[in-house]
């Protein structure tokens, strides 16, 4: 079988000797992806997990939660009432969180 250009097949000496094929490969950086989109992926999926996790809707509740308080601070420039409804809302969500693990077990 013909070697793919730029390759040659180097003579086998033994156990543990590689060929110029095999080295062209571990060099080739489409064979694995580099570090910083592997440290990138890990980062996103360590956050995807510990934010998201198995229960994505309390993670859009939140969101929510936030969209609404600074919907109130920014856009109606009701900054009492967002810090009222703060905690008011965040224990409407727990409550949610609660049923919803009492439905699951």
């Amino acid at each position: 079988m013909p070697e793919p250009s730029g390759t040659t097949e180097l003579s086998s000496q033994g156990p543990g000797t590689t060929t110029a094929r095999e080295v062209s490969v571990a060099r080739d950086p489409r064979a694995r992806p580099n570090l910083a989109w592997r440290a990138t992926r890990a980062f996103g999926a360590f956050w995807w997990d510990f934010l998201v996790s198995d229960t994505p809707e309390f993670f859009l509740g939140v969101l929510a939660l936030i969209g609404v308080l600074w919907l109130l601070e920014r856009a109606a420039s009701l900054n009492a009432v967002a810090i009222g409804a703060f905690p008011s809302l965040v224990v409407v969500l727990l409550a949610a969180s609660v049923v919803h693990a009492r439905r699951r077990h």
